[in-house]
């Protein structure tokens, strides 16, 4: 399987479910509100899987992504109720509290810089202490998720005033498939067009060549790491938005979709190639897979089973095409 066949493969995929879907689902499939449904959810995914891109073509892995959705939004709804005045009490009350726009602009800023913390630590958990990146964000997925249950007895906190990262509109489009866009756009152009680049496909090649080559490896890894929880940061504050509360079960087995993603958009698991265009390629397919199967009433159970089966199948290709290139 020659490069150019292993980069079309996921496009001519997504193809192929969109025609599934159509024959199978063609009135509730083929709508206009289904369409926007579907882009507008995959903001969420497709902005993590941005920073995961990374990750993994540094062949490292990030399992954390999904409890530090949900950290991040509870801080930032925190912050957005704290800077409105609500007492401790009305927070884990669920009174209704009425936020201003000071308010939700810094809590969104707080629940990035949140989500960026997060990355840090694990990127120098892993740089520092030479850790695996498996065992590092393991770790880090159980902490996350237990500080979020402590911080409210496992209940959410109520931001119902912050809505706009969901319905809100950028011109006709909503707010966050701009975002979605923008993210994207910046991840591609930095992963293309830059040094930073340039050292990432570098690490993931080769780390010990690239470190004797004068690359700084432990610095971009650090970088990529917090990066990745900055876009972390941000998908949880649109999920926050979506629901009008930060949820403490958020993200719960997030992190698979979006690993799949970035692997059946071409990333290879083993480190040095991966493209943003495939890995919105991937989100996209994983989203109108899971559309159409919902639309189908297959249970959730089964869409796992499924997801499971093409992260299984992806591997197993990426790995065939490796062994017959050596």
């Amino acid at each position: 399987m020659n490069r150019f066949a292993k980069q079309l493969l996921p496009f001519c995929s997504l193809i192929f479910i969109i025609s599934l879907w159509t024959f199978l689902e063609p009135d509730n499939f083929l709508s206009f509100r289904n369409f926007s449904n579907v882009l507008r959810r995959s903001s969420v995914n497709g902005i993590m899987a941005a920073g995961m891109t990374y990750v993994i073509i540094t062949a490292g892995i990030d399992l954390s992504v999904g409890s530090m959705l949900a950290f991040c939004g509870m801080i930032g709804s925190v912050a957005m109720l704290g800077l409105s005045g609500a007492s401790w009490a009305q927070m884990t009350g669920g009174s209704y509290i009425e936020l201003t726009p000071e308010a939700m602009l810094w809590g969104t800023g707080i629940g990035i810089a949140a989500g960026a913390l997060c990355g840090l630590a694990n990127g120098l958990l892993i740089t520092r202490l030479k850790l695996a990146p498996f065992i590092v964000t393991l770790g880090t997925m159980s902490i996350f998720r237990g500080v979020t249950y402590l911080m409210n007895s496992g209940k959410p906190f109520a931001v119902s005033d912050y809505t706009y990262l969901d319905i809100g509109k950028i011109w006709i489009f909503p707010s966050s498939v701009v975002i979605l866009a923008g993210v994207l756009l910046l991840a591609g152009f930095l992963l293309k067009y830059t040094r930073f680049g340039r050292y990432t496909y570098a690490i993931g090649s080769n780390m010990e060549t690239a470190f004797h080559a004068g690359i700084n490896v432990q610095r971009i890894l650090v970088t990529i790491y917090m990066m990745t929880g900055a876009f972390v940061g941000l998908a949880a504050m649109i999920t926050t938005s979506r629901a009008s509360s930060a949820q403490p079960t958020a993200g719960l087995a997030l992190e698979l979709d979006i690993i799949a993603a970035v692997i059946i958009g071409g990333c290879s698991p083993s480190g040095g190639r991966g493209t943003m265009t495939g890995t919105l390629i991937g989100t996209l397919l994983i989203s109108f897979l899971r559309n159409g199967l919902t639309l189908l009433d297959i249970s959730t159970n089964v869409q796992l089973v499924v997801i499971g089966a093409i992260i299984v199948l992806a591997v197993t290709a990426d790995q065939i095409a490796t062994r017959r290139q050596s």
